[in-house]
C-alpha cells in the first residue's frame, strides 16, 4: 500500500504543473441520479505545521482540486478550490458532520514522507488553505515542499461538484 500511495503521489506532484484533465460545472441532480465516489486531490508548493494548534497550512495552494471517480464509471475532472471549502458546512451529509480522512503525501528530495490525517475547518485565504487536522497515522513535520493531499470518498451524485444529495460513505477510521 505504501509503494502505491508514494507512486501516486508523486505522480500527482509532477502533474499539478500540468494542465488539468477537465473542468466541471455545478449543476443540481436529477431524481434518481446515479451515485459515484469521488476522491480528491490538492496540491501546494509547500506546507507548514503548528502542533500547539493542529492547523496544516498549504501554502502555494493549487486554485484547482482533482476529483475522480473508480470503475465503473471513470470520471476525472477538477474544480476550483474555493468550490470545494464549502463541502465542510453545505448540505446534511457534508464533512462537517463526518470529517473525512486524507493523506498528506509530503515530498522532501527523492523521498516521500506520508501522514494520515483527519481534515476539518478549512480556511481558504488568497493561495494559503488552512485545515486543523488530527494525526491518525505518521509524523507531522513542522514545514515541507511539494505537498499533496489525497481526501477520503465522498459519494455524490454523477454530476460532482453538486452539493445537493451528497451521500457520505461511512470511512472506517484507520
Amino acid at each position: 500500500m505504501t509503494s502505491r500511495r508514494s507512486f501516486i503521489a508523486a505522480a500527482t506532484l509532477l502533474a499539478s504543473s500540468s494542465a488539468p484533465f477537465r473542468s466541471a460545472t455545478a449543476q443540481a441532480p436529477k431524481e434518481g441520479a446515479k451515485q459515484a465516489d469521488f476522491l480528491f486531490v490538492q496540491t501546494a508548493n509547500g506546507m507548514t505545521f503548528d502542533k500547539a494548534t493542529s492547523k496544516l497550512t498549504l501554502t502555494g495552494v493549487s486554485p484547482v482540486t482533482v476529483f475522480f471517480s473508480d470503475r465503473p464509471e471513470r470520471i476525472a475532472g477538477n474544480m476550483p478550490t474555493k468550490v470545494f471549502v464549502p463541502f465542510w458546512s453545505k448540505g446534511k451529509d457534508s464533512f462537517l458532520s463526518d470529517p473525512p480522512n486524507a493523506d498528506l503525501s509530503i515530498l522532501e528530495g527523492d523521498t516521500v514522507q506520508q501522514v494520515v490525517v483527519v481534515l476539518q475547518g478549512p480556511v481558504l485565504k488568497g493561495n494559503a488553505l488552512t485545515y486543523t487536522v488530527k494525526v491518525l497515522e505518521g509524523s507531522m513535520p513542522a514545514k515541507g515542499v511539494a505537498a499533496s493531499v489525497f481526501i477520503d470518498v465522498i459519494g455524490m451524485p454523477l454530476t460532482p461538484v453538486s452539493y445537493a444529495g451528497a451521500a457520505r460513505r461511512r470511512a472506517v477510521i484507520r
